[in-house]
Parts: C-alpha cells; structure tokens; sequence
C-alpha cells in the first residue's frame, strides 16, 4: 500500500492554559537600557482605588496590566458568553452586563453605569472602540462624579463631528484637505461640489469611522452613486446620516501623531505611526517610525497636531491622523480622541506606557516630560493577527475555537497584546482580532526580520488566521524598501491574495522537508518510548526513493539518513537536512544547507496524510499541493517469534493492502 504525505503550507486546518498576569498582556522585552515601555511607577502618587475597564478582549488586558502595575484594583465587565474571557479572569472583579450582542452588554449604558455604582468604581477606562468616544458616556460619568479616562466631553464633541473638527482644524493652522466646509443636502449638490473642487472626491460620512460612509467618486454618476450609499451606512452605522465632500488625495500614505496632553495647558507629540498597510480601510500592520518622514516634515506635522490638541483643551492620550502625498505634503484627515489600537508601537520607541500617561493625566497630574525628552529610540512593528480568511477580499472573519494556540513569546524582543487563550472562542459577536503582535529592533530590517520569525512560530489552530498575509507584506520588496501607500495591498495583489509563490530554492527545501519529515515519521512509528516495538530483530534501512508531487510536477526524491539528519537528492542537487525531529511538537526547527526554517505540523491522521505550514503560505482547505508516494520502500517485517514459514500468500510484485496475509509461521 502507498503511503501518502498531504502537505499544505499554510495553518487554516485546526492555547494554553490561564497565563500569570506577568505575561498575559501586553509584554515588554528588554532591550539595551530601554523597555519596551516605562516600568517607573511611583508608589507614592496616588490615582484610584478601583477603576473598570468599559470593554473587553486584548485592550481590557492591557489596562488591567497596567493597572495592577499601578496597585490600582480592576473591575471587568462581560457579556454572558465572554463569562470565560481571559480580561474577566485577570482583573479583580468581574459583572456581567447582558448578553452577546453588544447593544445590550459592551454598549449598554444603564448596566454599566450600575455595575459602576454597585463596584464603587473611582474611574472608567473605555479602551478603543464601543464607548470610547461616545460623549453621552462621559457626560454620565462626570454626573456621577466618577473620572473618564479621556478628554472632556468637549473634546470627544468637537474631534467626534468631521465637519466641526475641520474647521477648527483650519482655525488652528493645521493643514486640511480642499473641499466643502458644510453638510451635502442632495445628490444634485455633492455633483455641484464635486465638480467645483474638481475629481477625483472623497464622499464621507461626519460622524464616521473604521472606514464606514465613505466612498471615492470620479465622474457624475459616481458621486450620485456614493452619496446614496455613503449617506445609508452612515445612517444605519452611526445613526446620523449627514455627509461631506473634500478632494481625494491619489495614493497616499497614512502617517498619524500620537499626541499627549495634561489639564494645565501642556502638551505633547510622541512622533508618528505609518498605518499605510490596509484593507476597506482598515489598517493591517503599523510600524513607528516612518520610513518616508524627514525630521523638519515630522516636527511641522507634531506641532500641528499639538496646535489641534490644545485648541480644544484637549486632555488625554489622543492621535491626529494625516494624509500625506509624495511631496510629503500632509493633510488633517481626523482625531481620535482614545488610545489607538496601535500605541504599543509608540511605547515601544518612546518608552511610555500610554495607559498610565492617561491614568495620571485623568487624575489632574501634570506631564512628567518635555518635548525634547521624547525619543526615537529603534524601531517597532505591529502586526494585526486576525482571525480571518486572507484568501477572501484580504479577510473576511473566521470564527470557531481555538483548539490550540502559542504565542511566539520565545523569540527575542517580542511582545503581543492578546485577550484570548487556548480554548477561547472567536465568535460572531464581536471583532475577530486574535492579537497585536509587536517586534522591536535597534532598526527597521532587524525588527523586520523578528517579525517573520515571530510569525513562523506563531501556533494559532481552530480557526483559520491571516498570518499568511501578514508575512508576505512585510518580506515583500515594496514594504522593505518602504514604497508603500493606502493602495499597496491592490497593488501588489490586484488578483487578490493567493499566498506565497515558491523560488526554485524554496520549492527543493520544501520537497527535502517534507521528505525527511516523511521518513521521520515512518522510523518514528516504529519506535516505542526510544526503543524498536519489536525487539527480535533490527532494522537497517538507510535510504529511500520517494516521488513527490507538488502542484502540476512530480518530483523524485531520494533520501539517505545519518544519524540525526538527512541527506536528500532533489533536481540533481542533494541538500542536508537537520532538526531535532521531535515530532510531538507543533513547531519544527528544521535547518537546509545552512538555512534555518521553522515548520510547523498541524495535523496528522491515521492513514498518515499529514499537514505542514511552510513558510507561512496558506492554500484551499483539503487542497493537495503536495503529496509524497513511497517508491522500493523495501518495509521491513520482523518476526514476532521463531518459527518456520507454512505459507506465503503474495509473490513479488503484488500489490497488497491493509490486513492483507501476507506470510503464515508455524
């Protein structure tokens, strides 16, 4: 009977248990005579009792990290299935508000402004997202006497209105897009503006974000066309359907400001984040610094953004995001009045830990720093890990159970911002982030280089992952050299994603793989607990001729073992193969000719079809892409006992199956 090995190269076929809150979240690695953000934390300066977290998953961890830093006790809030939830494990206490969906529990007002009364909470930190900036919560807050950690409902007011955050932004002197001021009352006056500013037009919803309303126009029929959509997702996403015009800028680049500000008038910028990397308008990996800003564009662009901060007696963590040209012309495109999803980059160059900036400056402390204080020390990467599917429009969401999950905490200068463990569930109900994973290097190429590693030896089983993507963006020549923009996912796959395409080198290290992972296997089979299952006699089998398809070509392969490793022949070329063949584990360190590559075996059935990831790449669940046939396997059969042959059922050359009689002994 053949035997056959299924490799896929990718993790889309199906974590640990609760980790201590010293590395559930937000991780910090050393680096030389820097953390990745500040561990300075004065037991003498007194902020609040207890403080709640009004949000759930990785960003809830986060703050409780902090917080128990901070000697501050936490209360969590949860819907009835997130009872299990990592932040509901970590902090202090922990109230269920209603159930999954999130207008009955994360966006509940009523019961979380109970739970804050029943918990005598001092202080509510909103994270990103749900109530984050949503003025009516902070204005309850304040009536209750209890601290937002946030700006004032002004600021979330003022920042919150794109038409109102424009104009101020130009009464402060800050840069901003050519268009119309007010709101668009038809279709017949968006094609009137539209032509006036002159195509291509940026159709977008006022009160939007994440990417909803808006819509790019080029001609008559696709302003009218956008403005009929735009203004019903604006409507039915944020319940206020009023939209404005303004000149679309050609492809550009996404640099944002993360700003710092305290109640007594100071203020600061913690230079930028390039977010260029993105689909529907959402941001897929993020780096600080960026590789296109010179120091005169990112001081004009920190001074504007201060300049905006302080007009609206802004108070909090904060970030102003710009639309930047090739001229390295910049344009105000919005605040955002919480801390982003992506501030672990900025910790990371800065030092800061933004949550307890927040923390102090909510409790009326002023900022302990000046600008001149605030570095740019190395570089960092974000990766957003998603559980979604690469291959579908650059990911639509995935859910399922994380049947097994490791996070790649082993490689140096990593850390990852993650709310769920192995058995956690990614449900319907809420985002299908799975974790920020962040590197850092003294430079880009080196913290470049940790991230494909990092992401190689990311175990993520049970849901299909967007790692596959994630790896080829940033070891794709434009992003190394950092020739990017919004369009650089379209671009580089205006197909879509098909994942990666194999060099020649690639191709044999990934057919002398998985032939010595093959043959591993097989001898390892034979072997119980270290010694042969059948001691009588002793194999001495050394090689073995392997066919093996891989797409459209099949491919012989020849291997020949020595001790530990593996000498295969594959295209006239014999390649050295070396590992520690511990097959009980998902991740293998496999060395070829010199380079070393981690595989990680997903799976393995009973008629020994087994499933490898290599070199990130994912393909279509139950696609075969490559298969290996055993050819002369020569298996030795050893008697169990001696004895004398009565009979021999087969001749050579026959083909036999399982269970077959092959030989009877008497």
């Amino acid at each position: 009977m053949a035997a056959v090995l299924v490799l896929r190269y990718g993790a889309r076929a199906g974590r640990r248990a609760l980790r201590e809150c010293e590395t559930l979240c937000s991780r910090r690695c050393l680096k030389t005579s820097h953390k990745l953000y500040s561990a300075v934390y004065d037991p003498n300066e007194k902020t609040f009792e207890k403080l709640l977290i009004a949000n759930r998953g990785e960003i809830a961890c986060r703050v409780i990290k902090t917080c128990k830093k901070m000697g501050i006790k936490t209360v969590a809030i949860h819907s009835d299935v997130d009872a299990n939830a990592v932040h509901v494990k970590m902090a202090d206490e922990a109230v269920c508000v209603g159930p999954a969906p999130t207008s009955k529990s994360y966006l509940n007002m009523d019961a979380i402004m109970e739970v804050i009364k029943k918990t005598r909470a001092q202080a509510v930190h909103p994270g990103y997202g749900f109530l984050s900036e949503n003025k009516e919560f902070a204005r309850r807050l304040a009536a209750e006497g209890v601290t937002f950690i946030g700006p004032d409902t002004h600021a979330i007011q003022a920042m919150g209105d794109k038409i109102e955050s424009k104009l101020l932004a130009k009464n402060a002197k800050v840069n901003t897009i050519p268009g119309f001021d007010g709101v668009v009352k038809d279709a017949d006056e968006a094609v009137r503006i539209a032509r006036e500013i002159g195509y291509p037009v940026m159709i977008k919803a006022s009160a939007g974000g994440g990417g909803k309303g808006m819509r790019i126009a080029w001609d008559d029929e696709e302003t009218r066309e956008g403005f009929r959509f735009s203004s019903q997702e604006a409507a039915s996403s944020f319940g206020d359907d009023r939209l404005l015009i303004e000149k679309f800028i050609d492809n550009p680049r996404h640099i944002e400001i993360q700003v710092l500000a305290d109640k007594h008038g100071n203020a600061l910028w913690l230079n930028e984040r390039e977010c260029s990397i993105q689909r529907r308008n959402q941001k897929v990996v993020e780096e600080a610094p960026s590789t296109f800003l010179d120091p005169e564009t990112r001081r004009a662009m920190g001074e504007q953004a201060v300049a905006l901060a302080k007009a609206v007696k802004y108070s909090s963590a904060g970030t102003v995001e710009f639309l930047v040209d090739s001229s390295k012309n910049f344009y105000f495109l919005e605040m955002n009045t919480r801390l982003q999803v992506e501030h672990p980059v900025t910790e990371c160059i800065t030092g800061l830990d933004l949550v307890q900036e927040m923390i102090r400056v909510a409790k009326g402390y002023p900022l302990r720093h000046k600008q001149a204080d605030i570095p740019i020390n190395g570089w960092a990467v974000e990766c957003r890990v998603y559980a979604e599917d690469p291959y579908k429009s650059f990911g639509l969401p995935s859910i399922g159970k994380l049947s097994q999950y490791q996070e790649p905490l082993h490689v140096p200068s990593v850390r990852v911002d993650s709310g769920i463990e192995q058995g956690s569930d990614i449900s319907i109900y809420y985002d299908p982030m799975i974790s920020k994973l962040i590197t850092y290097g003294s430079n880009r190429a080196e913290a470049l280089r940790r991230m494909e590693e990092a992401l190689d030896n990311y175990v993520i089983r049970g849901v299909t992952h967007n790692i596959s993507l994630l790896r080829e963006v940033i070891i794709h020549p434009r992003f190394v050299q950092g020739d990017i923009s919004t369009k650089f996912l379209p671009e580089v796959y205006p197909d879509g994603f098909k994942g990666h395409q194999l060099t020649d080198d690639e191709r044999r290290e990934l057919l002398a793989t998985a032939a010595s992972l093959y043959v591993a296997e097989q001898l390892r089979s034979q072997r119980f607990l270290g010694t042969p299952r059948i001691p009588i006699a002793k194999s001495k089998r050394s090689s073995w001729e392997l066919s093996v398809h891989l797409g459209d070509g099949i491919y012989p392969v020849a291997v020949s073992k020595d001790d530990s490793s593996f000498s295969v022949e594959v295209d006239g070329m014999k390649l050295n193969v070396t590992s520690e063949w511990n097959l009980a584990l998902p991740l293998l360190s496999v060395t070829i000719d010199g380079t070393q590559r981690t595989v990680q075996r997903l799976s393995r059935d009973a008629s020994g079809k087994t499933s490898i990831q290599f070199l990130g790449t994912v393909v279509s669940e139950g696609q075969e892409i490559c298969v290996i046939e055993a050819m002369k396997m020569q298996n030795s059969m050893i008697a169990a006992k001696t004895g004398k042959v009565k009979a021999v059922h087969c001749k050579a050359g026959d083909t036999v199956g399982e269970g077959d009689l092959l030989v009877e002994l008497e």
